[in-house]
């Protein structure tokens, strides 16, 4: 049985893994099913903002299977939010979920598409779990036990020199032209004429994002608030990349906090660094 309360020790995070694990695979089952199958599309904060039938469905099924197995258990989760429930982190073990991250992905048909689920207790999250089951690949974190993909532990690149970086960006959600010129801002810093990166690549998918920074695919990303991005985009693939020996900061250089729905992901404390002294920051 799971420890009351807010404690957490070593064998009932390894249970909150499991369990985690457990439901992440039948969300995943779900998402492949309808993944190409007609969908209903419906739009929340704006034309750009999509939500389908399936984000709903299997954030319904995870949260009823996790308050099964942990009933005093909180949640956050980005439907449920939608749909008016209050955003409030405690020390009360909380999950943090994000049923179908790259939902605009999952509509075009485009697999990068991911279950994002993070358990946070005394406001730390000691587990977290990202599953594209369109893909088949399965990243894991747990707090002191490193990371892995499919079983296989993983590990950032260790990437120092901007100029050899793969960089993974989003453009966000929203077309006003002040953000869309402080996003293209921020790219064009680090891609320009001078050639300062191998590439940038935008994937759609924050939590996948973080996930090529921990498996060494990538060397940094980043994404602020205004992209849309929240807790539960960023929570479990924070500790992703930390566990793989990865940088995980606030997009101005700061320590990180999900809350603040900021994140700056490197495989290098010093490309961190070069990367936040060049970022514009998005409100």
């Amino acid at each position: 049985m799971a420890a009351p309360g807010n404690v957490a020790t070593m064998d009932t995070r390894d249970e909150y893994f499991h369990a985690a694990v457990e439901v992440a695979r039948k969300a995943g089952e779900e998402i492949k099913t309808a993944f190409t199958s007609e969908k209903r599309v419906q739009t929340k904060s704006s034309a750009t903002d999509l939500v389908t039938e399936t984000d709903e469905k299997v954030e319904k099924m995870i949260i009823s299977s996790l308050k099964g197995k942990f009933p005093s258990h909180s949640f956050i989760g980005e439907e449920s939010a939608a749909a008016g429930e209050k955003v409030e982190l405690t020390d009360n073990p909380t999950w943090i979920i994000d049923p179908l991250d790259g939902t605009n992905n999952f509509v075009h048909g485009f697999p990068f598409v991911a279950v994002s689920i993070a358990l946070s207790v005394n406001k730390e999250v000691g587990v977290g779990v990202v599953y594209n089951a369109i893909l088949d690949q399965m990243f894991t974190g747990q707090l002191g036990k490193g990371a892995f993909m499919n079983g296989k532990p993983i590990h950032v690149s260790g990437q120092e020199d901007i100029k050899k970086c793969l960089l993974i960006g989003e453009l966000g959600k929203s077309r006003a032209k002040e953000k869309l010129d402080k996003v293209f801002s921020n790219l064009r810093a680090f891609y320009n004429e001078e050639n300062k990166t191998h590439g940038c690549r935008v994937l759609g998918s924050p939590a996948l994002d973080m996930c090529q920074v921990a498996s060494g695919s990538g060397d940094a990303c980043y994404m602020f608030g205004a992209y849309g991005i929240d807790v539960w985009d960023i929570a479990a693939g924070g500790l992703i990349v930390r566990e793989a020996g990865g940088v995980v900061w606030d997009t101005t250089g700061g320590p990180f906090d999900m809350m603040s729905k900021r994140v700056l992901c490197a495989s290098s404390e010093k490309l961190a660094r070069t990367i936040a002294e060049g970022l514009t920051q998005i409100e």
